[in-house]
């Protein structure tokens, strides 16, 4: 079941993503108008037209994904006692990494940067760090993956031997369910450190699976609302779209189906 619901969510993302959306919707429109369908053409291409021009002229998919950023903030002050520091994957590029043979970080890199600041405030805490391919044909060596976080974690001053590493994971749920065997204390207090907008949905995972983690979120996306402006980055908007879409329709089918009770979970200790 776990495998159809990851191909069925890779396959599924495929036309919801905002980006394939907006092409496919106007590649449909083109057809209309080349069989002489210009009313169902003209339904389709003037709101898709009013919808892109105020998305490239104001970041309005910053509300979409800020809903997800406020709900957990870093604790102050730390807690003194943990057991432990779970990092969750994405924050490397695995195909231009192993293209090119090296270690390769993308947008969500700050995921390393909170790893290397709280593994040195606990510097006898062990990392454990879950994540793998999230590709519909993953790469062979699944050993590859493994060398690449062990490489990069140590890059930012974490030794090897704190390091426990769990790469057969290709979604949130897998993180927890086959982090969990890897855990040193499993009933024990885990620092949880992810991209703000993914916390909601790791969380609300953590929970349904009783590992008890404390929300630190990084990798912030978003501007408050007095840094918003008419900037006319249409690109950059639209990521924070596709972002926003895909973490929102994450949480859906996650409480859907059963692997969180909460569809968005929050910070209880507020």
């Amino acid at each position: 079941m776990d495998e159809v619901f990851f191909v069925v969510s890779k396959l599924g993302w495929i036309i919801a993503s905002p980006g394939n959306l907006i092409v496919l919707l106007m590649t449909f429109a083109t057809i209309m108008l080349l069989l002489n369908k210009v009313t169902i053409a003209k339904f389709i291409l003037i709101p898709l037209m009013i919808a892109n021009c105020l998305l490239m002229a104001y970041p309005v998919s910053d509300s979409l994904l800020s809903l997800l950023e406020i709900q957990f903030s870093k604790p102050i002050p730390l807690p003194q006692n943990i057991d432990g520091i779970i990092v969750l994957g994405g924050g490397e590029k695995l195909k231009q990494s192993l293209s090119w043979h090296t270690q390769e970080l993308g947008d969500a890199g700050d995921r390393f940067i909170g790893a290397a600041v709280l593994a040195k405030h606990y510097p006898n805490a062990p990392i454990i760090y879950s994540g793998g391919s999230n590709l519909l044909r993953p790469v062979q060596n699944r050993q590859n993956e493994v060398n690449i976080a062990q490489k990069l974690l140590t890059a930012i001053g974490i030794s090897k031997e704190r390091l426990i590493i769990e790469s057969q994971s290709r979604n949130t749920v897998e993180n927890f369910l086959f982090m969990k065997r890897k855990l040193p204390k499993p009933n024990g207090t885990y620092l949880l450190v992810t991209s703000a907008f993914h916390m909601p949905r790791a969380v609300g995972v953590a929970r349904q699976q009783s590992i008890n983690v404390i929300a630190y979120p990084v990798d912030y996306m978003t501007n408050n609302k007095q840094l918003r402006q008419w900037d006319f980055d249409y690109i950059g908007h639209l990521e924070v779209l596709d972002l926003a879409w895909h973490e929102w329709l994450g949480l859906t089918a996650y409480y859907w189906t059963g692997k969180t009770s909460e569809w968005l979970a929050r910070d209880i200790s507020e």
